[in-house]
């Protein structure tokens, strides 16, 4: 787990402030979902043979000595919440959740047991024009953040539950009778989760799978139709995309449509978002048969993303100095109007200090105007205001006319 720094969290607010705007453009919204659920509920949705229920899950007994798990994921919790609250049957429901998630895994760049996701769920729309809207969403965020030419986006289709079981069939008849060539995580995966093995990273797995069973000759006419009807709305809207058969997903829960948006700037770590639809779902826990898709977004990986583009810090506009208590309680007071009036960003040199320090800290930081109340502005009602960035002039002000020259220079 990993402690954030102030210059690293800059840029997951980045992210989260992005990813904020063009959610509510789409007309998703907000919701809350809570860090501890029942471990059922992940047993049940995400599947018992997936990695995250096996292996990594923090889970523990309460007081009560009931099983509870901090989310490793947040697709489940949002189904639990629909379910709970009466939000599916009959009803379309766009939402989106932010926050922390949690996995026992072996720490790397950019993978942390502690990490922050966004997640994006729609429920009730059955056809491939929301899926298409949840790409077009993710193609939008990657613009916003300038990183749309470090990902791209990998497509593919499972099919329904019938066409998906007569793969997987398929497939571990073909590759039993190569069991010992495949690498270990792929043998142990042969009796509990089969599809996992397409993820493999072996070259000599990898290598086999090619001569094997092709999933595409499996699926039922509806998710091919499904899935010809996405791409041709992603071709329409000129969203590049790769059509990669190997992609599964590693939850079960997933039906037709997955999907990843992948990057080579991160090293192994290389899913930035991923998702797909997961039609039953929802039935799963006892509620009528609902259509749902979704993704969710690495904050920890986009971030990373980020840092490389060595985006600049956000600077404040103004930083006020002052000698003396009496111009510091004035300072404080014409930043707290300024904040107010024009919505500037000021910072308030507190504490003792010389003004030449402090014109030091002023120039660091990064602020285009710096703000000087001394003892001959403090007995005329004046404040200095020097520009710090282009011309180096200073003006002085009247305390009443500071709001709207301020106003005037920033352009607010």
């Amino acid at each position: 787990m990993q402690d954030l720094l102030p210059q690293k969290k800059r840029y997951y607010r980045q992210v989260e402030d992005a990813a904020r705007h063009i959610f509510a453009q789409h007309g998703y919204e907000e919701v809350g979902l809570p860090l501890l659920e029942s471990t059922p509920l992940f047993k049940r949705l995400v599947g018992e043979a997936t990695d995250i229920v096996e292996k990594e899950m923090y889970t523990f007994d309460d007081r009560n000595g009931d099983s509870m798990t901090l989310r490793p994921e947040g697709t489940a919790g949002l189904v639990r919440f629909v379910n709970e609250h009466g939000l599916a049957f009959n009803q379309t429901q766009k939402l989106w959740y932010a926050g922390p998630m949690f996995r026992y895994e072996r720490p790397q760049k950019g993978r942390y047991r502690q990490f922050e996701q966004i997640g994006v769920e729609c429920v009730g729309i059955p056809g491939p024009d929301v899926d298409a809207e949840l790409l077009l969403m993710c193609a939008a965020l990657w613009r916003r953040l300038g990183i749309e030419s470090m990902v791209r986006l990998e497509l593919n289709s499972i099919g329904d539950v019938a066409s998906r079981q007569a793969y997987i069939e398929a497939l571990v008849n073909y590759l039993s009778d190569r069991r010992e060539a495949l690498d270990e995580d792929s043998q142990r995966r042969l009796t509990t989760n089969p599809l996992r093995i397409l993820d493999s990273k072996s070259a000599t797995t990898q290598a086999i799978l090619d001569d094997g069973p092709q999933i595409e000759s499996y699926l039922d006419a509806d998710s091919t139709d499904h899935f010809e009807a996405l791409c041709a709305i992603l071709d329409a809207a000129e969203v590049p995309y790769t059509v990669n058969r190997r992609i599964v997903r590693g939850l079960d829960y997933y039906n037709r449509t997955v999907f990843e948006w992948v990057t080579d700037e991160l090293g192994a770590q290389g899913t930035v978002c991923g998702g797909g639809r997961y039609d039953a779902l929802i039935g799963q826990l006892g509620g009528r048969d609902t259509p749902g898709v979704g993704f969710a977004m690495g904050v920890d990986r986009l971030a990373l993303m980020l840092e490389q583009l060595e985006s600049p810090a956000e600077a404040p506009d103004l930083y006020a100095l002052s000698v003396g208590e009496a111009a510091r309680t004035q300072a404080l007071t014409l930043a707290d109007r300024l904040r107010r009036a024009t919505g500037a960003r000021v910072i308030v040199h507190l504490g003792s200090g010389k003004l030449k320090a402090q014109m030091k800290k002023a120039d660091a930081s990064g602020a285009r105007f710096a703000l000087i109340i001394g003892e001959d502005e403090l007995a005329a009602g004046e404040v200095s205001l020097r520009d710090l960035r282009e011309t180096g002039e200073q003006q002085r002000v009247k305390f009443g006319d500071l709001n709207a020259i301020v106003a005037e220079r920033l352009g607010h």
